[in-house]
């Protein structure tokens, strides 16, 4: 196989460490596999750097500052495996065969940068590149970044670039976990995943593998994440699986919202359980849900509206702090979802303010960490995915 293994900084941040990680490339090399790897800097050698700029300096400066971490993490896994007797190049910003390449407007220039990945993975035979995580350069030699994240995003880029079978993060946890295991107990290791659940929870706080990384796998390229400790790249871990999706949906089928009010609706615990249950019981299926100070609205199919308002009448009859429910239909909704969407800043207004300046009345706007929900009259619902389309086109 041809694999990009990424040592995280974690992993590489004690020369035992170092060891740990070269003993891991030694063996599959030794094992007949083609190896690249990405080295991030040595534990917390970015951040001590950035910390330690007090004083002025414009960002190639800053850029030649920061890259000292990995620059230094290449030659030691170079030495490392030198003395295990493998032939080992370390490559960074001002080397001949650099592969990273950015544009003028700091992008990955994509046409060159996959040209000189496939140049490099086209040497490998018995050769392992020592890639820096995170650095770039731009045409005219200059070191850039790729912000936060960017070793990852280096390594899965690669793979992509360098047709790997498979991109292994060398990180500090044992894959994804079912739960923080400094927070909960009995956390396990989930050991598959799917990239749009992985993404939701990267933009929630999981801190397994960086958002932007994940929009360079595709549907080839197999994604794992296991435990330095663990010394084997091959095997164990999570699998991430699948490919980011870009998509413009609108639902077939009408919705009612239905609203329920209530004095200070949200500050009463299990009121939103108690009400759902209530639904459920008649197997009702909620669409989404949307809540605010005094209200709870529950989007189900118009063809189970009557039955969901009259238990959700119920409900309001029986509970002194709920005042009305009320049904609205027939509405429409059309949903955006995305891998890059929570990068593109003022996406949000990108979409409502075209929808808007066609005179369609916006009722409700739910948004998630990766997709935006837009419910409009389902007679607007036309031209109203009309405009969206044509925003994302």
């Amino acid at each position: 196989m041809r694999v990009v293994a990424k040592f995280g900084g974690t992993s590489l941040g004690s020369g035992d460490r170092i060891e740990r990680a070269a003993d891991s490339v030694a063996s599959a090399v030794a094992a007949g596999h083609e190896i690249a790897v990405v080295a991030s800097a040595m534990g917390s050698t970015t951040d001590d750097l950035l910390d330690d700029i007090t004083f002025e300096t414009d960002d190639a400066d800053r850029a030649e500052i920061v890259s000292m971490g990995e620059r230094t993490s290449v030659r030691m896994l170079k030495a490392a495996l030198s003395v295990r007797d493998v032939d080992a190049v370390f490559l960074e910003p001002g080397h001949p065969d650099w592969p990273v390449v950015t544009d003028e407007l700091g992008e990955v220039d994509v046409a060159e940068t996959k040209r000189r990945a496939r140049e490099i993975a086209a040497d490998m035979d018995g050769v392992v590149p020592i890639i820096t995580g995170f650095l770039a350069e731009d045409h005219e030699g200059n070191v850039t970044t790729l912000g936060r994240g960017g070793s990852d995003t280096t390594a899965v880029m690669l793979g992509n670039y360098m047709d790997a079978d498979e991109v292994v993060i060398v990180t500090d946890v044992e894959g994804v976990m079912t739960g923080d295991p400094r927070v909960v107990e009995g956390a396990r290791n989930v050991g598959e995943i799917t990239v749009d659940e992985l993404r939701n929870l990267s933009f929630r706080g999981a801190e397994v593998v960086a958002p932007s990384a994940l929009s360079y796998k595709d549907e080839g390229l197999a994604v794992r994440v296991v435990h330095y400790q663990h010394g084997d790249l091959l095997r164990g871990g999570t699998r991430i699986e699948g490919e980011f999706e870009s998509l413009i949906d609108m639902r077939e089928e009408p919705l009612a919202c239905l609203t329920i009010a209530g004095r200070a609706i949200r500050n009463r615990p299990g009121i939103l359980s108690e009400l759902a249950s209530a639904l459920r019981a008649e197997e009702i299926n909620i669409d989404a849900v949307a809540s605010g100070m005094d209200s709870v609205t529950f989007y189900v199919d118009v063809d189970v509206a009557e039955t969901a308002e009259a238990l959700l009448h119920e409900a309001v009859v029986t509970d002194e702090a709920l005042s009305s429910v009320t049904v609205a239909d027939p509405i429409a909704v059309i949903r955006v979802t995305g891998g890059e969407l929570p990068n593109q800043s003022g996406v949000i207004q990108d979409i409502i303010a075209p929808i808007a300046d066609a005179g369609i009345n916006i009722i409700d706007l739910i948004t998630s960490a990766t997709s935006v929900a837009v419910f409009v009259d389902w007679d607007d619902r036309e031209e109203a995915l009309e405009i969206v389309q044509d925003r994302f086109d």
